[in-house]
């Protein structure tokens, strides 16, 4: 029997395979400023679940990956499309914020602190610029947003949704996420400067979820240009925000249609964060057209 389709997402789309367990598969869409783009980014997909994949596998940390591959089950999806881009979770309680680790001060953490402060900037001191790394990383939890933007809570506020006790366990095992995947892309010559992670409980062990430590959930510079008070080059979607606000589009829909060249150029820096992240040459597939990459 096909598997029951029961979400979408941005990026994903979740089916329930039994009472236990669900298929997550990443699609190439790409979004911006929380509008999805009307043209896929070849091999995006692929390179988030194995970039996933490949953390999963270095934190020492209960996540709920149960297999990597359907192992020949037919779930009445094309199998040559979902190769790479898909894997078998267990079902998990997922709890109401998204844990988001800055080890610097940038995005819209930045852009919080120069109009005066607000829930990710309230532990800071004075007198910081933009991109400087601060003396310990902080835990900014944040609120899942169904659509639109997430938005940034206090620590007071997040503290009142999940309890005090909860919290600060999240917060410890957040910030040593942070901290072992930072040592380890540092050897690679790159710098993490934010990172969102999601937590649920399955079987009453609180457990890594969803994607992590992906360019869509990571902000990646090149450690060789990092310089406070500069803009940085990134390995996420910078990039195409970037060429986005060149065009004068407004940030709502209908998204400017892509070039073949930002397409090539946003594809190829999500490949090199892999290669350079892993150490592993990124094994490309042809595009399969599938209906789920584009939107009407």
């Amino acid at each position: 029997m096909p598997v029951e389709h029961i979400a979408s997402g941005k990026v994903r789309e979740i089916y329930e395979i039994d009472s236990e367990h669900l298929l997550f598969v990443a699609t190439d869409r790409i979004s911006a400023y929380d509008v999805i783009m009307s043209q896929p980014i070849p091999d995006k997909g692929r390179v988030l679940t194995q970039l996933s994949a490949y953390f999963f596998d270095l934190l020492d940390v209960p996540n709920h990956v149960a297999a990597r591959s359907l192992g020949g089950v037919d779930v009445g999806l094309d199998p040559e499309w979902l190769a790479g881009r898909s894997m078998v979770v267990r079902k998990a309680e997922m709890l109401p914020i998204e844990c988001v680790v800055r080890g610097y001060l940038y995005g819209s953490s930045w852009r919080e602190y120069v109009a005066g402060g607000g829930p990710s900037t309230e532990h800071l001191p004075a007198g910081l610029v933009r991109g400087s790394k601060l003396e310990q990383p902080l835990f900014t939890p944040a609120t899942k947003a169904e659509s639109g933007h997430d938005e940034n809570l206090t620590e007071a506020e997040a503290r009142a949704l999940v309890g005090d006790d909860l919290y600060e366990t999240l917060r410890s095992l957040s910030i040593s996420i942070y901290d072992r995947a930072g040592a380890h892309v540092e050897e690679r010559g790159l710098i993490i400067a934010d990172t969102k992670l999601e937590f649920g409980v399955v079987d009453g062990v609180l457990t890594l979820c969803d994607e992590v430590l992906t360019p869509d959930s990571s902000r990646y510079w090149p450690a060789e240009s990092y310089s406070a008070g500069s803009v940085m080059p990134s390995y996420d979607k910078q990039y195409l925000r970037d060429w986005l606000d060149s065009t004068g589009w407004d940030h709502t829909p209908p998204p400017p249609r892509l070039t073949d060249e930002v397409i090539a150029n946003t594809r190829s820096r999500y490949i090199e964060a892999y290669e350079v992240i892993t150490g592993r040459r990124f094994e490309s597939r042809p595009s399969q057209n599938h209906p789920l990459e584009t939107i009407a």
